[in-house]
């Protein structure tokens, strides 16, 4: 009921084993103001939710009523974004749902800060383009960074956006959720993200499978690129450099060589992808597996990190698949960077 709604979200523990619903939930008769669609996309993605259906020369706009037993079911409310100021005072369980090129726009925005104020009660959801045809992902890491808790990807394609997803919720071992950082989730004006400097270097490899793990083919020539995907003043920044390859060597490739550098903006968001390629010099190069790790579960020394394959699975041929690299960081002001 409505009474029941009033006053915080309830907490993760309170919701384990049930179904959250997310639609309209009017207090009253529907009207154009309430209707959650209207913040729920941009102009590029409008024809994919108005439910317009052409027939012949004739454009027909069908209507959907929503019942009122479900609507007595859904705990959050889709509504339409005017403002900060005006989201903020909704009920917590009024919630806004943002396409990737509305989140970039958003960040942007001088009064951005409101929207990471907004997120300490109330819930976003962002999802991909419905440009996106081929089913591609966008970057998660500024819907992140701006405190986004249900941040969606098109997780049948495993690519580069989707594996910084995996090694994020591999944090909290895989259990669905993870904290949001006490940047993201206090109000004092003073605590801002911390800065560090993060120094790798990649020694060897170990038991590196073909790519897709298979058995025949050709002994893989691997090279390492390390990416690290940061966030600054409300846009993504991507650092990336690669090792050289090893010729005819995937069950042990020592590389140690350079030291690669990296100056990290936020590190409670930031992660660094170590991603291991076989070089084909006549074709695309094959992806083999990678490790994705979040900068605050970074630690120093000597260490070995685990690759896991494009499923984000360890099994098979992956099983013993791993990185030996050393790591050095160090904390400093954001205004050395």
């Amino acid at each position: 009921s409505e009474s029941t709604l009033k006053g915080a979200l309830p907490s993760p523990e309170s919701l384990r084993g049930m179904v959250v619903l997310k639609g309209r939930r009017p207090a009253g008769p529907i009207n154009e103001e309430d209707n959650p669609e209207d913040g729920e996309i941009d102009d590029e993605e409008s024809l994919l939710h108005t439910g317009e259906i052409s027939t012949g020369n004739v454009d027909t706009a069908v209507s959907h009523g929503v019942a009122p037993e479900l609507a007595t079911m859904t705990l959050f409310h889709g509504t339409n974004f005017k403002n900060w100021d005006t989201s903020i005072e909704k009920p917590t369980y009024h919630m806004h749902s943002f396409s990737e090129s509305t989140v970039r726009s958003l960040s942007k925005q001088t009064n951005s800060r409101q929207w990471i104020e907004y997120n300490r009660t109330h819930l976003t959801r962002t999802f991909p383009s419905g440009k996106r045809v081929d089913s591609s992902n966008y970057s998660p890491m500024v819907a992140w960074s701006n405190g986004c808790q249900m941040v969606a990807l098109n997780f049948q394609t495993p690519d580069s956006p989707l594996r910084i997803n995996d090694g994020r919720f591999r944090e909290n071992g895989g259990c669905g959720y993870i904290l949001k950082p006490c940047t993201l989730t206090t109000k004092d004006e003073f605590l801002k993200p911390v800065s560090s400097r993060l120094s790798i270097k990649v020694l060897n490899g170990s038991c590196l499978p073909k790519p897709k793990g298979q058995r025949r083919g050709e002994c893989i020539d691997p090279y390492v690129k390390l990416s690290l995907y940061d966030e600054k003043e409300g846009k993504e920044v991507c650092t990336s450099y690669t090792t050289n390859y090893v010729v005819d060597n995937g069950f042990s490739p020592i590389w140690n060589q350079d030291k690669y550098t990296f100056d990290v903006c936020n590190a409670a968001v930031a992660i660094l992808q170590l991603a291991v390629w076989d070089k084909d010099i006549h074709s695309k190069d094959n992806f083999i597996a990678s490790s994705s790790v979040p900068i605050s579960c970074m630690r120093q020394g000597f260490r070995s990190v685990r690759l896991f394959d494009s499923n984000n699975t360890r099994s098979g041929a992956f099983d013993f698949a791993s990185l030996l690299i050393e790591v050095k960081l160090k904390e400093q002001m954001l205004e050395e960077i």
